[in-house]
């Protein structure tokens, strides 16, 4: 494996610009372009640069594929509470699950939740956002997500990729003595873009995350964007293959009637549907249940660290962390996704430099 080369450190707030100026251009109004830059900025902030900016390229070629379509909204096919079910109509997924949250969240703080169904939404990026979302209005929201693309997850006991990284994420607001609880993890060892960064990067994958196309073991990440692939582990064996399992079912076949099956995959195509759950724990709980959270939250980190660790960590502890340390430095981008950024700003007739530039 080569070195891998250094990455460069740009402000945020120019980041973002060119990002959005990318996505005007390729057809987008500035207000989605931005919802969509700013998703993709944050998720490489928080630590995430699978679901950052080395998506841009990605989504510009659904774009030419038309697979993906922009200037769509939430659109609401039923709406009986608690149920709430809209389709994205194949816009961008950053869009629409932000709206089809914010309508969850509405009928959620008046109702005391609502379980919210969203089909046909592209790639809708890092789970956690929306789960912030809920975070934000004092609410807890549970999200089940499939992943309609080229199958990527092995289930336990198999050797051939059959079902997507489908993530799951869980919010909590945050406690008189805590930041808010975020768990937002994909049911594979890793998620699949992670293994595209790391092959960018010349570098080797963790022991018992990948398999080759015969079943092998291997560190290779290469192994995922060749023919045939190798497939991604699930984590923790057949728990996180039964939790890659419910979440096809519950956002795949229930919230959408559109599961990774062999006949609902396009070369090039990504979809995400989604079934989640947005309530408010206080009308649950017997009384005020942060207060006991936080004793909870205080006796799981307060645990004596392991040796070589600092200290024991909840989760959303160490996006918040990243985030803040991008906010203070500047965004560092890789060699690789900077390349990939300027050949997809010169496709759309500027330089990426310019706008990059204080």
């Amino acid at each position: 494996m080569h070195e891998p080369a250094a990455t460069t450190t740009f402000a945020l707030d120019r980041v973002t610009a060119a990002v959005t100026e990318i996505f005007v251009r390729a057809g987008s109004s500035p207000g989605e372009a931005g919802i969509v830059a700013r998703n993709l900025v944050d998720a490489e902030a928080t630590g995430h640069a699978s679901h950052g900016l080395c998506q841009v390229p990605i989504y510009l070629n659904s774009l030419a594929l038309d697979h993906l379509q922009p200037d769509r909204h939430a659109r609401i096919l039923r709406d009986e509470p608690p149920f709430l079910v809209v389709d994205g109509d194949f816009g961008y997924g950053q869009v629409i699950a932000r709206e089809a949250a914010d309508l969850a969240i509405a009928r959620a703080k008046t109702k005391g939740a609502t379980i919210l169904a969203i089909r046909n939404a592209h790639h809708i990026g890092r789970v956690g956002s929306y789960g912030e979302q809920a975070i934000r209005a004092g609410l807890a929201a549970v999200f089940f997500v499939n992943v309609v693309s080229r199958p990527q997850q092995a289930p336990f006991g198999g050797i051939r990729p059959r079902l997507g990284t489908n993530p799951i994420c869980v919010a909590l607001p945050a406690t008189p003595a805590h930041p808010p609880l975020l768990l937002d993890f994909a049911t594979s060892a890793v998620a699949a873009n992670k293994c595209r960064v790391a092959m960018n990067r010349g570098e080797e994958m963790d022991d018992g995350q990948l398999i080759g196309p015969r079943g092998e073991a291997t560190r290779a990440p290469s192994v995922m964007f060749s023919e045939p692939t190798g497939a991604i582990l699930p984590f923790g064996g057949h728990k996180g293959s039964g939790l890659a399992l419910v979440c096809e079912i519950l956002g795949g076949v229930i919230a959408a009637g559109l599961p990774s099956l062999p006949a609902n995959l396009r070369p090039g195509r990504i979809v995400n549907n989604v079934l989640a759950f947005v309530f408010d724990p206080a009308r649950i709980a017997d009384g005020d249940w942060t207060g006991l959270a936080d004793e909870v939250y205080g006796y799981v980190a307060g645990t004596p660290p392991a040796h070589g660790v600092e200290r024991v960590l909840l989760p959303g502890d160490p996006e918040r962390g990243n985030r803040l340390h991008a906010a203070r430095t500047g965004l560092k981008i890789a060699p690789e996704t900077l390349s990939a950024l300027r050949t997809a700003a010169t496709g759309q007739g500027f330089d990426l430099d310019t706008l990059l530039a204080d």
